[in-house]
């Protein structure tokens, strides 16, 4: 799952595979990412499932992008499995470019990326979700072929115990 550190056609772009070694660097754009975004956050809970993650490439895949040495986002996968889309398939559970670096193609770059890396993994479908005030984002998984799938997308949380818990109001 490795992309070698593939370069994007913008010069100092790079685009590469993130493992444990990287936890420090992602977990703090996942906290900005979360502050951003209103999703809970807690540097316990969310780190470790973060932790988990990166070291268990069964789970999914961290690509991030760094630009002249800087780090400007990150996209996290993760895997699952539906005989509706004939097997192995993935989520695009987050996609964030720091706000300094938008608009400058980083995340069509890192949506690209995670495309290629799924697709070498089997994966015959990536699934992703928007924000209802994010049109902007909509707009731009429409360009690259995502379509609004006839439902939508439900949760119930199983673990009433973790501290993400108050995310899910009642």
């Amino acid at each position: 799952m490795d992309l070698s550190g593939s370069k994007t056609a913008a010069d100092s772009l790079e685009i590469s595979q993130t493992g444990p070694a990287q936890f420090e660097e992602v977990l703090a754009m996942v906290s900005e990412f979360h502050e951003i975004a209103h999703l809970p956050f807690t540097t316990v809970s969310t780190g470790e499932a973060l932790r988990r993650l990166l070291e268990n490439q069964n789970h999914g895949f961290v690509l991030r992008a760094q630009k002249a040495s800087m780090t400007a986002g990150y996209i996290l996968i993760g895997f699952g499995y539906s005989l509706e889309f004939g097997g192995r398939d993935a989520f695009v559970d987050e996609l964030y470019v720091r706000p300094s670096y938008q608009g400058q193609g980083i995340g069509t770059a890192l949506l690209a990326a995670a495309e290629q890396v799924a697709a070498k993994l089997g994966v015959k479908a990536f699934h992703l979700e928007s924000d209802f005030d994010n049109p902007g984002a909509t707009a731009l998984y429409e360009r690259k072929s995502y379509r609004k799938h006839p439902r939508f997308l439900m949760t119930k949380w199983l673990d009433s115990s973790g501290d993400l818990k108050a995310a899910n109001p009642e």
